[in-house]
């Protein structure tokens, strides 16, 4: 039987394991944290019964990944829940963009801007479980669907700031503002319009879900099913060096690529090494958890009802603070992203006592603190909150990148969003997952398709692996 070791038990890691052992490899996944799942984690930090997600919450991207869906994760307890509404994006004075799950009630909210809506959302959304698995991959190859894939990627080239002049109204705009900025990235940059057309595409054609029972429970299912398939996992394990690792016939790397270049060392070959070594990372995230009794008093009233809600202010706003961070200079006020997962999955609040989960974009190692910063924000948008807040839990810039060491300076994307990484990844290549390494295979977010908890970058991986071992 040939055997496989993959370091990192994060979704990435852990797609990669089953994959392998359901091709029928022995495998061995090793875990420095003292608990599996990586950016997927899930606990009570503040009060007993609240469950908070810890790192990502919200997931248009898994809930829709070709991977999953093979594997009938639902069989290993992995059960996914959608709020009334998945996005809003309020403004001073009361009003806010909503996004449905539905493209046609999203575009009848924005009034005069629902048609320019339709025209970039309609076609791609309902062609989205055709040529998703497109997009879910290397782009350095031949698509499946390369009309339905043209018809979303051109405008995906355009810097997200050229899309948000075909809006007229500053509730469309910032709707479009809150979701492009998710690629940590300044909005007037070629390709930035990617990510947020991705994201709202794959939205309205799988909704933006939630785990039930928190996050932890996708890396769960998929470690149940790997235990169910003969393979193991260790955790406490860090790997710093080749010579820690047991004999394998392929070893696949769920770790950041500066990281894989100081544990390989001189077996890189010197172009990969130095690719690896000159990879970058892009902006940070601060945390802060709340415990809120009653919820968020939102002014805007769609906001009480959605599983997600970007708080930023006006286009030009989030755009200014997009710029501030990727200058190293934080912002007065953050671009802050608050998740409501409780409104999908009620088992996660503690009574009348609710979790509430948000973060704030701030620059790559800042090291001040910005949860004063992150509760005007909301406040501002949503006057009492803070009287309601009886429990905060904080982590820190610093802090992220100790939860989980992908995450370079607080890096939770695993890379920059500039150009060539959205493109290339780590270097100019026809096959990003080879380290030049025989038998070694990197398999972590800053491999395409980048950074979510859809692990298919650890499926792809594990692909090529079993493409190189049976050859």
């Amino acid at each position: 039987m040939s055997t496989a070791t993959v370091v990192g038990a994060g979704p990435n890691g852990l797609a990669a394991a089953v994959a392998l052992a359901r091709a029928g490899l022995r495998v061995t996944v090793l875990e420095a944290a003292d608990t599996i799942g990586g950016g997927t984690r899930s606990g009570e930090a503040i009060v007993p019964g609240l469950l908070h997600d810890l790192c990502s919450a919200i997931h248009p991207m898994a809930v829709g990944s070709s991977f999953y869906d093979e594997l009938g994760l639902e069989r290993y307890g992995l059960r996914w829940a959608w709020p009334e509404i998945d996005c809003v994006h309020p403004l001073d004075g009361g009003t806010a963009g909503v996004l449905h799950r539905s493209v046609t009630a999203t575009a009848a909210g924005l009034g005069a801007d629902g048609r320019t809506w339709r025209a970039l959302f309609e076609g791609p959304s309902a062609a989205y479980a055709t040529f998703g698995d497109d997009i879910m991959g290397p782009l350095l190859r031949l698509p499946r669907h390369p009309i339905r894939l043209a018809r979303f990627g051109v405008p995906a080239l355009a810097p997200a700031s050229l899309l948000a002049k075909a809006f007229r109204t500053e509730e469309a705009r910032g709707l479009w503002g809150g979701v492009a900025a998710h690629a940590f990235h300044p909005l007037e940059r070629p390709l930035t319009a990617s990510i947020g057309l991705g994201v709202v595409t794959a939205g309205h054609c799988y909704g933006w879900a939630v785990a039930e029972g928190g996050s932890r429970r996708i890396t769960d299912a998929m470690a149940a099913l790997l235990r169910e398939l003969g393979g193991t996992t260790e955790t406490g394990e860090r790997v710093r060096s080749p010579a820690q690792l047991p004999h394998a016939d392929v070893t696949l790397w769920d770790v950041a690529p500066t990281a894989l270049a100081d544990i390989l060392g001189d077996l890189l070959p010197p172009r990969t090494a130095r690719a690896y070594r000159r990879y970058r990372y892009g902006p940070g995230a601060f945390k802060v958890d709340f415990a809120v009794e009653g919820g968020v008093p939102w002014r805007a009233e769609a906001a009480r009802r959605s599983g997600m809600v970007h708080v930023g202010g006006t286009y030009a706003e989030i755009a200014a603070a997009e710029r501030d961070i990727h200058a190293g200079r934080m912002p007065r006020r953050p671009f802050v992203l608050v998740g409501q997962q409780y409104l999908a999955d009620p088992s996660r609040s503690a009574g009348d006592v609710h979790p509430v989960w948000s973060y704030a974009h701030v620059p790559n190692g800042y090291t001040g603190d910005a949860a004063a910063a992150i509760a005007a924000q909301i406040e501002r948008f949503a006057p009492g909150f803070r009287d309601r807040v009886i429990g905060t839990a904080v982590r820190t810039t610093p802090g992220f990148a100790e939860y989980d060491p992908n995450y370079v300076g607080g890096n939770i994307m695993t890379g920059a969003t500039d150009i060539p990484q959205l493109l290339l990844g780590t270097h100019l290549t026809l096959q990003p997952y080879d380290t030049g390494v025989p038998g070694h295979y990197l398999c972590s977010a800053a491999t395409p398709p980048g950074a979510g908890a859809h692990g298919m970058c650890g499926a792809h991986a594990a692909a090529r692996a079993l493409r190189r071992l049976r050859a």
